[in-house]
């Protein structure tokens, strides 16, 4: 997992903010609520 500046990049989507879906198409990660990006709970 990547650290930068207190926040971690969310490993569900890989920081990218969505998942891709497997018949066409892309979801918001549940996750990080689309940011990419998860707070360090540090």
């Amino acid at each position: 997992m990547l650290v930068t500046k207190g926040t971690e990049v969310c490993v569900y989507c890989a920081g990218a903010g969505y998942l891709q879906l497997v018949l066409w198409g892309t979801e918001t990660c549940p996750c990080c609520h689309g940011t990419g990006k998860v707070k360090n709970k540090r």
